[in-house]
């Protein structure tokens, strides 16, 4: 099998480093992080002009590839510089459930306005009590007239306080947790009955609660057919599964470089930490998980670009999750515990990045969840 990057994956790669080193640092990243949009538009804006925004999109939509592969190398590099910019909830979940249950005239009014920067979209799929399953739906979808009126409330929308356009998951028919009879509306987010209520996540993201009251939008605003959306969503979140620990890695990458360097000059007893044998074989079992974790992330991203059918991707990816979450916990607590008291002071960016890979893990699903749901396939 080869692991090896195509020349146009290498220049991918290029890029966002080039970005990141130059535009990207952590004082920067810090003062966006203190705006009231969280994030940047002029980046999004050079996203844009970058063609970033065009990766996750199939060349017939427009697009780069739409290629897993691709994905996860723009996502590891968004990783290590602690990309704040709705990327993940934006291009990879909004704009893969347009692209799979959009019209044609859906897809020809939505997919240029998000990959021309224009659109930023958010994913209202979880709700209380749902935990990591997409398809515990309360929130109901009754048909009135020409109209559908959706009522319930979604939580941890991402990026939802700046988002333009909620596609929000709903019940048509079947019980609670029934896979099928659950399809997906384009919704308006001023429209009238939406109420988001918006906070920061402990790394730094723009996040936010949406309820729905009595909103009422067109049978046309609907994604798909009533009640088939089952497969597209479980497929979207398994590809943003894998996009959050592609990002992981590079974080964790990030992570190991710094606490090797800080190992370097940080004193003790008159001699360099470093030179220390039980804080070198610690660093080199941090080393060691960020290179399994690696490994199965491409060979996870391989599988969803091959031909395999639903089930051996979906075996693929929660492998990957669980296997890139283990070393998560290991590389991050070892960063912490090597920097000691300033690896979680705001100051350093250790800290964020910790709190970053830490977020990773828990979302789509944590590894214990993704090791249970492997083992049940």
């Amino acid at each position: 099998m080869d692991f090896s990057y195509s020349e146009e994956q290498q220049m991918l790669q290029e890029s966002v480093q080039k970005f990141v080193l130059q535009k990207y640092d952590f004082g920067t990243r810090d003062e966006i992080i203190k705006t009231d949009a969280g994030y940047s538009s002029d980046n999004w804006s050079l996203f844009a002009e970058l063609g970033w925004l065009t990766v996750p999109f199939k060349e017939e939509d427009g697009g780069f590839g739409g290629h897993a592969v691709d994905l996860m190398v723009m996502m590891e590099e968004f990783g290590k510089g602690m990309l704040v910019e709705p990327y993940l909830s934006a291009a990879v979940m909004g704009g893969t459930l347009i692209a799979d249950l959009g019209s044609d005239e859906q897809k020809s009014a939505l997919i240029p306005q998000i990959m021309e920067g224009g659109l930023i979209t958010a994913v209202a799929y979880a709700e209380q009590g749902s935990r990591f399953n997409p398809f515990n739906v309360t929130t109901s979808a009754k048909a009135d007239g020409d109209d559908v009126v959706l009522n319930g409330v979604k939580t941890a929308v991402l990026g939802a306080p700046n988002a333009k356009i909620l596609i929000v998951t709903a019940r048509e028919s079947g019980a609670d947790t029934d896979a099928e009879g659950i399809a997906v509306y384009l919704v308006d987010a001023a429209a009238e009955g939406v109420a988001i209520k918006p906070f920061t996540t402990i790394d730094g993201r723009k996040s936010g609660d949406v309820s729905l009251d009595n909103v009422r939008v067109p049978s046309t605003a609907r994604l798909g057919a009533a009640g088939a959306a089952s497969s597209a969503l479980a497929a979207m979140i398994d590809r943003a599964a894998l996009a959050v620990a592609a990002e992981a890695v590079g974080a964790m990458d990030s992570l190991l470089a710094k606490t090797v360097e800080y190992s370097k000059t940080r004193k003790q007893f008159g001699t360099a930490i470093g030179t220390f044998q039980a804080l070198q074989h610690r660093m080199a079992d941090m080393f060691i998980q960020c290179q399994l974790a690696r490994s199965i992330v491409v060979r996870a991203a391989m599988v969803l670009d091959s031909d395999d059918d639903a089930s051996i991707k979906t075996k693929a990816v929660s492998s990957a999750k669980a296997r890139v979450g283990k070393a998560i916990r290991l590389v991050g607590q070892e960063a912490v515990q090597i920097h000691g008291g300033i690896g979680v002071t705001d100051e350093l960016d250790v800290g964020h990045l910790f709190k970053r890979v830490t977020a990773l893990d828990l979302m789509f699903g944590n590894a214990e969840y993704h090791l249970q749901r492997f083992a049940s396939l």
